[in-house]
């Protein structure tokens, strides 16, 4: 279980490390909401055995 992820924020225009703001078990897998701290930028991203879907590639 990571607390922190290294992902490119559209608001800054960089790569941040994101901090993980809150989790939980849905049948779909593991849904993890993860926010940048510089801004109010976040994602959520759902993944199970190495298939994700994250919301900021939408």
């Amino acid at each position: 279980m990571a607390l922190e992820l290294d992902h490119e924020c559209p608001n800054c225009g960089e790569e941040k490390t994101f901090y993980r703001a809150a989790s939980t078990t849905l049948h779909l897998g593991e849904k993890v909401k993860w926010h940048c701290p510089d801004c109010d930028y976040g994602f959520v991203r759902i993944g199970d055995n190495g298939t994700a879907v994250d919301s900021s590639t939408a």
